[in-house]
């Protein structure tokens, strides 16, 4: 191959214009590409926000009798004390559908479309994982409604409120990234499904989301008080006002439980820096 055959070749390829500004618009481009796929297909909507209202049920009327809550058997100190966790539960549970996206586009061979195009690298990834931020917030205003209905009640101001909804939706978008990076690794949507779900389950268990740490034994309670999930329970507890008395902070001293709110800061922000990295870095180098 000839130097100007090369040369030409090199010139054919697309480059990504702007710098920042340019990288903004191309992500809330793809963001408004993914927000009207989903409206097209209702029940992705429908059954994100049936799971977690089944759990807000299971719970509060299952166990909610038979859990001690700071000393308490009332069905409403356990409904104040777990629906931060179902929260929770339910922005890192929408990890998965972030996972089983991307692969989804992977396998069909959109990402290299996107490729083709002079966009900046990283706003695919971007632009999915804000679209995916704003069907989890659906989710949590549904939820949210959900849960006064049955008795939930917050006890802090509006402002302290939404700020603990801030911190939930940020951990949220923090283990989209995660799931973005585990849709790029695995070769089809179902295993991006079950890669996204697998760790989630004793993420969300061994921490203080669902019963108090109290009860685990005692490596396990230095676990779960370091887990970051808990740090984010624990901060919508503070901002909501669902705190008691007679519960301790933290069983073992763990930082994060004493300040809640800048360590679910913290590790939501340290989250999304090394899985933003590392996962395009991954689109880069699994698309080229």
């Amino acid at each position: 191959m000839s130097a100007d055959t090369v040369t030409t070749v090199k010139s054919l390829a697309p480059v990504a214009r702007g710098g920042p500004l340019q990288s903004v618009t191309d992500s809330l481009t793809i963001a408004k590409r993914n927000l009207i796929r989903m409206s097209r297909i209702p029940e992705m909507i429908l059954f994100g926000i049936i799971q977690p209202v089944m759990f807000v049920v299971l719970f509060t009327y299952v166990f909610g009798g038979s859990i001690q809550v700071g000393g308490s058997t009332s069905p409403q100190a356990y409904k104040e004390f777990l629906m931060a966790g179902i929260f929770a539960q339910t922005v890192t549970f929408a990890t998965a559908g972030a996972g089983a996206g991307i692969a989804d586009d992977m396998h069909k061979g959109l990402i290299d479309r996107f490729r083709s195009l002079p966009m900046a690298r990283g706003a695919v990834l971007t632009g999915r994982t804000l679209a995916d931020l704003v069907q989890t917030a659906l989710t949590l205003v549904v939820l949210a409604g959900v849960a006064l209905l049955i008795g939930w009640r917050t006890h802090e101001n509006l402002l302290k409120v939404l700020a603990g909804f801030a911190l939930l939706l940020l951990l949220g978008y923090a283990f989209s990234w995660i799931g973005a990076l585990i849709g790029l690794s695995v070769r089809t949507p179902e295993a991006a499904t079950s890669g996204g779900l697998i760790w989630l389950f004793p993420l969300t268990f061994i921490s203080n989301a669902f019963v108090p740490v109290t009860g685990m034994p005692t490596f396990l309670q230095h676990v779960a008080e370091w887990n970051p999930f808990s740090a984010t329970v624990q901060a919508a507890r503070q901002l909501f006002g669902n705190t008691m008395d007679t519960m301790p902070t933290s069983i073992t001293g763990a930082w994060p439980m004493e300040h809640p709110v800048w360590a679910s800061l913290i590790w939501s922000v340290l989250i999304i820096v090394v899985f933003r990295t590392l996962a395009v870095r991954k689109y880069r180098s699994a698309t080229a």
